[in-house]
């Protein structure tokens, strides 16, 4: 199962981007990931808080998989062991033109649970399109 947001940020990829990894910031502008910690380095492990809307929060440990600047970063997540829940969590920065990105953020979820999953996922979706707006927001404020 996929969940997939995309927004129009007036900005460079490489503006963008320096929002999305200013990881010691994210208490201040984004309402779904309020907490990030780790470096980014592609096989080490972040420390991540996710604050759906109308749910509880949760923290997980994911291993970092893609750390390519200005264009994706992804990691992979899992709750308890593999294969009972996974998510492959991404945000990629797509230049549109010379001032604009095309932001997508998303993540592809797999496991026995997932389908298990129903309202949760509907406050996920929603947790998305908030941060997604949050970090426009932030990004275009900083001109």
């Amino acid at each position: 199962m996929e969940l997939r947001t995309e927004i129009d940020i007036a900005a460079p990829p490489a503006r963008v981007w320096q929002v999305l990894t200013d990881f010691s910031a994210y208490h201040e502008w984004n309402p779904f990931i309020t907490r990030i910690s780790g470096k980014l380095a592609v096989g080490g492990e972040l420390d991540v808080t996710v604050s759906p809307p109308e749910s509880s929060e949760l923290t997980f440990r994911p291993s970092l998989l893609v750390c390519d600047a200005p264009k994706e970063l992804r990691w992979l997540g899992k709750l308890w062991i593999r294969g009972l829940f996974d998510g492959e969590h991404f945000f990629q920065c797509f230049e549109a033109d010379a001032d604009h990105t095309r932001f997508v953020h998303g993540e592809n979820f797999k496991g026995l649970l997932v389908k298990l999953a129903g309202q949760r996922m509907t406050h996920v979706a929603r947790g998305f399109v908030y941060m997604n707006q949050a970090l426009k927001r932030r990004v275009e404020s900083r001109r």
